[in-house]
């Protein structure tokens, strides 16, 4: 990698690495705007606001540049502030401009960028044509007419989940970002992961708002409303109250939520712990009959859909488990239908999670009974905090307080649940046969956590020494798909997270690049250090459940079978 000395502005800046003149600019200290960069994909160099000037007068993207010994650039002279005034006020002419109303305000990057940069005047018509919104799908919505065709959509969709939803389209002032054939994200294999959204810079692709909903049921007197909390939420709530990443909110989340007007607030660890029972005795159950193998894990609603779409073959393969958000919504709307019988009142159960594909997972006609939904509606923590923010609630400041019981006790096994890694580590202490500590130490060792984009371990079972993997990014599990096609790699279990991270990473959660979802997934194993029980069967709700209330009744309300999609 390069070494050298630049001069930036005059300073002297050491550089050791950087793949670009831009990261060795912020390096310096100096915050280079940008729309099409995206530290975490392929550089695009489209947008042109990070151009710089070097000695000899030369202007040229900065993100494009390779950083060389002696390099001497300025990045503020009078020909690059005119050049950035003249590109903002070109976007925001052919740019929708009710800001005001817009799901993005006050988080948008062209209105932030506009700001910064003095443009308070537009001098130019908006000559496109409209565009028709798509919000075909309850997990995101598209809105053309706020694109301001910074690519970043496009290359999160192909560089990250290998789809390709999403391309340029046309030329010249009719270029849009489209799906090909300008369908609907309705009719392509979109998986609904809303990745695409949380790169997006704009209100052009945005989460599915579903707060009115929210508050018309908190408002109901006729209404229960029970909610409960994944495990990645309550690592990045916080986030948006000045709270450092990672910092576990649960408490606070939960006397939130009670004074907003919820009437019972429970954890969706006591889910997570369900499944990991199921999930186990499931996978115990393919090892003496000799498969299928690989056996994925079933938690992941946007992987689920992309084998439906593209690879149904394989539907075979996954775990029959409800994800912890169905089973707990199933086993809530069996328990409350007495409840509201004698109440004379209707159970309304509310999730939070950090995914955008859970929306999608709770309309799913696999998880209704009597054509009543088990979860009736699912909030993103984006949402939850805006919310928060109208409600006038100061989060970091208020009282904690736990959750509900019965269904508030989860273990530090379900916690994890929301990193990377976390389902096949929950599922390995299950299964090991050596329960003490040591062995408890020796699976979080084992490379079950970490980074890399697919990770094995091998577990000795009984007689067996079982081959787990895990992946995340689902560009990274075709390629795991594909080794094992191959015969280039065997597997028993394979947890699969489609995004990078794991639910931690989700796009319903707050934008953060992997640094901050790395602090979020280290507060995740902090809970479940600090956390009494570790495994899930010593959870005493659990046991107890299992072999009360749904004592031969598991099949019907904890598994489901998924057919796939006709094309």
């Amino acid at each position: 990698m390069a070494k050298g000395i630049m001069y930036i502005d005059g300073q002297r800046v050491p550089f050791d690495g950087e793949k670009n003149v831009l990261a060795v600019i912020r390096k310096a200290g100096i915050d280079m705007p940008t729309f099409c960069y995206y530290s975490e994909l392929s550089v695009f160099g489209a947008c042109r606001m990070c151009v710089v000037e070097d000695e000899k007068g030369k202007i040229d993207a900065s993100c494009s540049m390779e950083p060389r010994d002696g390099m001497k650039i300025r990045t503020n002279t009078a020909r690059l502030l005119k050049h950035r005034r003249m590109i903002l006020e070109l976007m925001l002419a052919s740019h929708c401009r009710d800001c005001t109303t817009c799901e993005k305000s006050g988080e948008c990057h062209l209105q932030e960028l506009a700001l910064r940069f003095g443009v308070r005047k537009v001098r130019f018509a908006d000559t496109r044509p409209q565009y028709e919104l798509d919000d075909s799908t309850h997990a995101i919505v598209r809105d053309p007419n706020k694109c301001i065709l910074c690519g970043d959509c496009i290359r999160v969709c192909e560089e990250m989940q290998g789809m390709g939803i999403l391309n340029f389209a046309h030329r010249g002032s009719d270029l849009q970002v489209t799906p090909a054939f300008n369908k609907k994200l309705s009719e392509t294999s979109c998986v609904n992961c809303g990745q695409c959204a949380a790169a997006c810079p704009t209100g052009a692709i945005t989460v599915y708002n579903e707060i009115g909903r929210a508050w018309r049921a908190l408002h109901n007197p006729n209404t229960r409303v029970v909610v409960q909390i994944a495990p990645a939420v309550r690592v990045a709530v916080g986030e948006a109250f000045g709270l450092e990443p990672g910092t576990n909110t649960l408490d606070k989340l939960v006397s939130t939520l009670k004074i907003m007007g919820a009437d019972e607030v429970y954890d969706t660890t006591f889910g997570a712990d369900l499944t990991v029972m199921e999930e186990a005795a499931e996978f115990l159950d393919r090892l003496k009959k000799g498969g299928p193998f690989p056996m994925f894990t079933s938690c992941c609603p946007a992987w689920i859909k992309y084998l439906e779409k593209e690879n149904p073959k394989y539907l075979k393969n996954i775990s029959s488990c409800k994800s912890p958000m169905q089973m707990f919504g199933a086993v809530l709307k069996d328990l409350y239908q007495k409840k509201d019988a004698e109440d004379g009142r209707t159970t309304f159960h509310i999730a939070i999670m950090p995914c955008t594909a859970k929306k999608v997972e709770a309309g799913r006609p696999e998880f209704r009974h009597d054509d009543v939904p088990d979860v009736d509606l699912v909030l993103t923590t984006q949402e939850v905090i805006n919310m928060i923010k109208e409600s006038g609630i100061l989060f970091a400041e208020i009282e904690g307080e736990s959750p509900d019981l019965p269904f508030g006790m989860g273990t530090g096994a379900a916690a994890i649940f929301g990193a990377s890694g976390g389902v096949a580590e929950a599922v390995a202490r299950r299964v090991v046969e050596d329960k003490s500590k040591n062995t408890l130490q020796a699976i979080q060792f084992s490379g079950v956590r970490g980074d890399d984009a697919i990770r094995a371990v091998s577990l000795p079972v009984g007689e067996h020494m079982v081959h787990i993997a895990v992946v995340h990014g689902l560009v990274n599990a075709k390629k795991l798909i594909a080794d094992i096609e191959a015969g280039l790699e065997y597997y028993d279990l394979v947890e699969v997270m489609t995004c990078k991270t794991g639910c931690v990473g989700g796009a319903g959660q707050p934008h953060g690049l992997t640094p901050v979802k790395k602090q979020r997934a280290a507060g995740l194993y902090e809970a479940d250090r600090a956390a009494l029980i570790k495994r899930s069967e010593r959870n005493p709700l659990v046991q107890e459940m299992l072999e009360t209330t749904l004592k031969g009744r598991t099949h019907e309300l904890l598994h489901v079978s998924y057919t796939g999609e006709k094309k």
